[in-house]
């Protein structure tokens, strides 16, 4: 059986040492890195090993976990992050996504809630595509629409596959469409750098915004 490695950030040690002690009874996580604050974490960057997945804690001093998010940037592509929070607040959700969380939990969620979302995020991506796809029509300070977007064919048919329900990994469309997942990241990365996008999510916000492919064009 293989093991999940996770990285917990949260500023209540007590919170840390219980969320470990449920996260390793489950047999299947490991958990290999903790931080007090977000600013430690930051500070602490890259982690070796690197663990699968980061449990982040929205409510600690000097940086929140969404500040942690944005600090990160364009990493939060590579680093998958689950975000824990008492407020649960559709304002904060959709600011978790737009900076690049993978999914999103209260603190009163049961162990199994925990679980299938932990292995989802591992196994698939995200925890639930369907979600980000609502969200991002309500998501606050969009970009401002290009006048001139220049996608190959191939980028095109990359991004009409991210933006679908199906919750696609990189690896997956790699496979639809016949390439190594080598050009697959290049296609990525490519997008990326021409229109200063961050994040998975942030591929999807500027398909919508864009309306550049289903389900999105259909909204014109």
């Amino acid at each position: 059986m293989n093991t999940t490695t996770l990285c917990l950030i949260d500023d209540h040690k007590i919170v840390r040492q219980g969320l470990k002690g449920l996260l390793e009874r489950m047999d299947t996580y490991k958990v290999t890195h903790e931080f007090d604050s977000g600013v430690s974490f930051l500070e602490a960057l890259p982690l070796s090993p690197a663990p699968d997945l980061y449990i982040l804690d929205y409510s600690m001093p000097f940086k929140n976990g969404i500040e942690v998010l944005k600090a990160l940037g364009a990493q939060t592509e590579t680093l998958k992050f689950l975000l824990l929070t008492q407020n649960f607040d559709e304002a904060i959700i959709d600011e978790a996504y737009y900076y690049g969380a993978r999914g999103f939990l209260h603190k009163n969620c049961t162990a199994q809630e925990l679980k299938s979302t932990i292995d989802a995020i591992v196994k698939i991506g995200y925890s639930n595509v369907a979600d980000i796809l609502k969200r991002v029509r309500s998501f606050e300070n969009k970009p401002t629409p290009q006048t001139h977007i220049q996608l190959s064919e191939r980028e095109m048919q990359f991004l009409t596959l991210v933006c679908q329900p199906e919750e696609y990994t990189y690896d997956q469309i790699a496979d639809i469409m016949g390439l190594s997942v080598k050009s697959i990241e290049a296609y990525r990365a490519a997008i990326f750098d021409r229109y200063d996008i961050k994040s998975k999510v942030g591929l999807v916000l500027f398909s919508y915004q864009n309306r550049l492919t289903p389900p999105f064009i259909e909204e014109s």
